[in-house]
């Protein structure tokens, strides 16, 4: 088999040739109609023009400020969220949260944050930030926050 002998299952008509002449019923202005800006060799408007109103895209707002390209959106969970999910002494990592269905596994890193209640002692490990409320309660309850956590919170 050669690619020049490989032909699709269905004909597709000829595109149509403009401009060649009356006897292709495309004579005289070739489908262009009569005189205008749009008959003329190189004619017509750029893209979006919208013949002299403002266009769309000068009406739309600005996005003022600096968008950081590099940002790291973190997964959120609340201490209320750990209250639901975790059992007195549990150790809690990035595994568990995705275990338990508290963050999505090919996201950005968990960020334990203080809002709701802790009554359960649990100890965080390592590859989870916490915010420093976050810790205040999590140790109040009687729980811990490995050091490495600290280092990364903020």
């Amino acid at each position: 088999m050669k690619l020049n002998d490989i032909a699709p299952k269905i004909k597709k008509p000829a595109r149509k040739r403009r401009g060649q002449g009356n006897a292709t019923g495309n004579g005289t202005y070739g489908g262009r109609g009569m005189n205008g800006q749009n008959a003329r060799a190189g004619g017509g408007v750029r893209h979006g023009f919208e013949g002299g109103q403002t266009p769309l895209i000068q009406r739309m707002p600005k996005n003022p400020g600096f968008r950081n390209p590099n940002r790291v959106e973190s997964q959120v969970v609340d201490v209320a969220d750990l209250e639901a999910i975790c059992k007195a002494g549990d150790k809690v990592d990035r595994a568990y949260l995705v275990k338990a269905g508290a963050i999505h596994a090919r996201k950005g890193p968990a960020k334990i944050l203080a809002s709701g209640e802790i009554t359960k002692k649990v100890a965080i490990q390592a590859d989870v930030k916490v915010s420093k409320s976050a810790k205040a309660a999590i140790e109040k309850a009687g729980g811990s926050v490995a050091e490495a956590a600290e280092a990364k919170a903020e």
